[in-house]
């Protein structure tokens, strides 16, 4: 499976909850298969959708769920450390693993080669760390939102991506709309 594939596959799993989702075309894939406002799309900052669902898991209740990718969160790794030193049991960070940059080409990430993001996160400390195969993620994340406890699942996958628009709402109406799902 590829990301898309996950994603849609998901949706139904992440729709009642506060979703932040990474720049590029993860963004733009979940904006495709189910666009709501609890979805809050990054249209700009690489590395930060964990970062910002830590941020916001801490600052209420409402379960968080950030869909990273693994060259994301190698752009970012400080946010791993910072993570487990800060639990929040309503956070899951996704960090979908294909192995490459896939909205800028697919180019090879480390995470592909010898890097294992699960490892990494491990030895920073995060308790709760789960690998799963891409056709896994459904139940996986299940799992991890019914327990209640912060969880870093690394979902294995094929690289590859559809073509799709980027999206053109206005990145103010995306944070207006967010807001008033997160104060709800």
């Amino acid at each position: 499976m590829i990301r898309s594939e996950i994603l849609r596959e998901i949706a139904p799993i992440l729709n009642p909850h506060l979703v932040v989702c990474n720049i590029g075309l993860p963004s733009q894939e979940l904006h495709m298969i189910d666009d709501n406002e609890r979805n809050f799309y990054m249209l700009g900052t690489m590395g930060l959708s964990s970062s910002i669902g830590l941020g916001l898991a801490l600052a209420q209740d409402k379960t968080v769920i950030s869909i990273d990718g693994d060259g994301s969160v190698l752009t970012n790794l400080g946010t791993l450390p910072t993570i487990a030193n800060n639990v929040a049991d309503n956070f899951i960070l996704m960090i979908i693993d294909n192995g490459s940059y896939g909205s800028t080409g697919d180019q090879p990430t480390y995470a592909g080669k010898k890097t294992k993001l699960e490892a990494v996160a491990a030895a920073c400390g995060c308790e709760n760390v789960v690998t799963c195969q891409d056709v896994d993620t459904g139940k996986v994340l299940q799992e991890a939102i019914d327990s209640k406890k912060m969880t870093v699942i690394v979902v294995k996958c094929e690289s590859g991506n559809i073509k799709l628009p980027v999206i053109t709402m206005d990145p103010v109406v995306i944070r207006d709309r967010f807001m008033k799902a997160v104060e709800a």
